[in-house]
């Protein structure tokens, strides 16, 4: 049995993404740092383990790998947002953005990276956002951070490619996650209306990309930058 560890998994697109990759056959490896109770409830319901660790600390990073085993599929999730005018931004802004949506990544795609080498079989698939690709305003730094992924996606594509390993990166629209859950409703119904299908998006509608992303039916996948905003992006 393949196994694939998701981090940030214990809630939103992470918690969807757990359930469908462990309905795919894969054993899951349910990553947390702070909601330890919803994370074990989730992979005790899915067969799966919890493992405790700030994807911003390496050596945290390094444990749980050592913790979970193998892994052979790879779904770089945990991240953290900012709403701040760029002026407002401090360097401790700054920095914890880009420590764990970067950094993070970083951690995670370097330790998994040994066991899908000598395997020729992996997949990789990070989580950037529709705002990695067009920007947001008053989101400066959680835009850059979620850009870097997707050059990191597309560099590390043709670099691990040999090694039989995809790398993917997709790109949710807006999720009605807890993320998102801060803005009050008139945003929300206005981001409802700027989104051709005319609905915010579901965690499953994103899990289900990346389960097809982590499949062997996406064997020729690799290098792609793949939306999943209801047109949002359009």
């Amino acid at each position: 049995m393949r196994t694939a560890l998701v981090s940030g998994a214990s809630r939103g697109i992470g918690r969807a993404c757990a359930r469908a990759l462990a309905e795919s056959g894969y054993r899951v490896v349910v990553n947390y740092r702070e909601r330890r109770q919803a994370a074990e409830d989730l992979a005790y319901s899915i067969g799966g383990t919890a493992v405790r660790a700030d994807v911003s600390d390496r050596e945290a990073v390094r444990r749980m790998f050592e913790a979970a085993g193998n892994v052979d599929a790879l779904v770089v999730n945990a991240g953290v947002a900012l709403q701040k005018l760029f002026t407002d931004t401090t360097p401790e802004d700054w920095r914890r953005v880009f420590a764990v949506n970067v950094d993070g990544a970083y951690n995670l795609i370097q330790a998994a990276l040994p066991h899908m080498i000598h395997e020729k079989w992996g997949r990789i698939v990070l989580i950037s956002s529709v705002w990695g690709v067009h920007g947001a305003s008053c989101e400066a730094a959680y835009s850059a951070s979620k850009a870097a992924l997707i050059g990191l996606t597309k560099a590390l594509a043709k670099e691990l490619g040999p090694s039989g390993i995809t790398v993917n990166c997709v790109a949710p629209g807006v999720i009605d996650t807890d993320m998102n859950a801060a803005l009050d409703r008139e945003t929300l119904a206005s981001l409802a209306d700027s989104t051709p299908l005319c609905r915010l998006g579901a965690p499953e509608d994103v899990a289900s990309l990346i389960r097809y992303l982590c499949s062997d039916e996406a064997a020729f996948i690799t290098a792609q930058v793949i939306g999943a905003d209801g047109g949002f992006g359009v």
